[in-house]
């Protein structure tokens, strides 16, 4: 009898945690395509602004700004701009806040792990920029052992990630760029492809390399640029860099409500496949039970009638 009620009890919270994992799914569901639709939507409008940001600067024979006074360092484009040894790499890592969501947050920390491995081999340092709480507190543990300074974590970032969010952290990685501490930007994110599927990628943001444009040098240096080069490129830089922040960011709250509902149909799956098993269980413990009280009353009554 006790065992009976101790596969029972098992079922019941089996039964409840499944309630829990497929409304999870389900949420996740709802999400992930508006999301996706996000995506999508705002990947051209990026793309094209990278475009017209490398046809400016390939218009312009040198950018001076003698006497231009910058409030911000992100508007501050003649240092962001400028080419210099890399010592110290800035990397903005973007995880999650929350968990159940598969190998989601696990992939991004190890490749990122990777990643400092393999500039430390170079004599280069990191500094981290780390957007989720998941990922601050995996990496926190293991920066000193590591050999990596967390210079900054965002952890109050809403789900729903905006442009003023990520002018934000290009606020803060532009000031450690510009204050020298950084010599480079770059991003760890996830790229999403579709429901099932997403990938971690390593993102440049500065120093600028060359990308190959569907355009011609001829059409990269007939550019007319007004009021002057110098007011486009101080607002410029800093849309570029914000749009690949936020670019990176809608990419990753997409991955992660995709492995997310991955993650949560499986656990209702093998929910199901434990429920069952532990069903049957319970019906041969139940019946053996059974046999053996009836195997007793038949003894019992044959041995009156003796």
């Amino acid at each position: 009898m006790a065992n009976l009620k101790k596969i029972k009890t098992r079922i019941n919270s089996i039964i409840s945690t499944q309630k829990i994992t497929r409304a999870m799914k389900m949420v996740a569901s709802a999400k992930v395509k508006k999301y996706e639709n996000k995506v999508k939507a705002s990947r051209p409008f990026t793309y094209e602004l990278e475009k017209v940001f490398y046809r400016l600067l390939h218009s312009v024979s040198e950018i001076e700004a003698k006497t231009a006074n910058f409030k911000e360092p992100l508007n501050n484009y003649p240092v962001l701009l400028k080419e210099r040894p890399i010592k110290n790499v800035g990397m903005l890592i973007i995880t999650s806040n929350k968990g159940l969501s598969g190998a989601f947050n696990a992939n991004l920390v190890r490749y990122t792990l990777k990643t400092i491995q393999d500039y430390k081999e170079k004599g280069i340092g990191c500094e981290l920029f780390i957007i989720g709480q998941k990922g601050y507190n995996s990496l926190k543990r293991i920066a000193d052992a590591n050999g990596f300074k967390i210079t900054q974590q965002y952890l109050n970032f809403s789900e729903n990630p905006t442009s003023s969010q990520a002018r934000l952290v290009a606020a803060d990685m532009a000031r450690s760029f510009v204050n020298g501490d950084i010599d480079s930007m770059e991003i760890i994110t996830t790229r999403f492809k579709n429901m099932m599927s997403y990938s971690v990628e390593r993102w440049d943001i500065l120093p600028l390399d060359e990308i190959d444009f569907e355009y011609t040098k001829e059409e990269f240096t007939d550019m007319e640029v007004e009021p002057s080069i110098s007011n486009v490129l101080s607002e410029l830089v800093p849309l570029f860099i914000s749009s690949i922040i936020f670019q990176a960011m809608l990419e990753s709250i997409a991955s992660e409500l995709a492995s997310r509902m991955t993650a949560m149909s499986a656990a209702c799956n093998n929910a199901e496949e434990m429920i069952q098993k532990l069903t049957l269980d319970y019906n041969k413990a139940r019946q053996a039970m059974i046999t053996q009280e009836l195997t007793e009353i038949v003894g019992g009554s044959a041995a009156i009638n003796k």
